[in-house]
């Protein structure tokens, strides 16, 4: 896609306005990802979910390595959830980078206490898939101060008190972790539910992180 900030500006009679330069392509897509941060609609984007890392330097936005990884999960239950866009940095010179400028845009999700039954993630490795299941027994993964970075996510939601529209600066139900930048789009409940939980993330972080059951392996098939 070819952003408008490529050409420089012209008046409405056409001739380009003094002392304005041309700007690079690149600028233009890291503005226009700064400006859809603004708007990403958080709906359907039901949160926090599973995931395989838990991350002790809460808060840290550790550079993304760019590749992205499926989590499923049956049923995932969380109490105090929020949610907005943001942009993530993958490591100067990634080969995952492609033509994004190593940025991916995505929307955050946070759940203050989460649980989660059969709980799967695949990463696709290029022919072999690395697979790692838990909770499937009467002991479900357990996580608190969840947060999710996500590009997809499917499943059947439910939410209680949700308040759609907030500034995500002022949110104040997942906790200090569940606040946004100034001006974006948000939403928060006090408890959230997704049936069948479908993800694809690239990122996620937890406080404290319990697999019961944790089994790792190598699938031709992935979640």
């Amino acid at each position: 896609m070819t952003s408008s900030a490529e050409h420089s500006p012209e008046r409405p009679d056409g001739a380009a306005v003094p002392g304005v330069s041309d700007v690079p392509a690149r600028g233009g897509r890291v503005r226009a990802r700064r400006a859809a941060v603004m708007a990403v609609p958080a709906t359907l984007v039901a949160a926090g979910l599973a995931v395989m890392t838990a991350e002790g330097a809460l808060g840290v936005q550790f550079a993304i390595s760019g590749m992205p990884f499926t989590v499923t999960a049956t049923d995932l239950k969380g109490t105090g959830f929020a949610q907005f866009g943001d942009l993530r940095e993958m490591a100067e010179g990634s080969p995952n980078a492609g033509d994004t400028g190593g940025q991916v845009l995505v929307v955050k999700s946070v759940i203050k206490d989460a649980t989660l039954t059969k709980l799967c993630q695949s990463v696709d490795l290029g022919g072999t898939n690395l697979l790692i299941k838990a909770g499937g027994g009467a002991k479900k993964v357990r996580a608190t101060d969840l947060t999710t970075d996500s590009t997809e996510l499917s499943g059947d939601a439910a939410f209680r008190n949700i308040e759609i529209g907030n500034d995500a600066s002022k949110l104040n139900k997942a906790g200090p972790l569940g606040k946004g930048p100034i001006g974006v789009f948000s939403q928060q409940s006090d408890t959230v539910r997704i049936k069948n939980l479908r993800q694809t993330n690239y990122a996620t972080t937890a406080g404290v992180f319990k697999l019961p059951g944790l089994k790792l392996s190598f699938s031709e098939k992935g979640c």
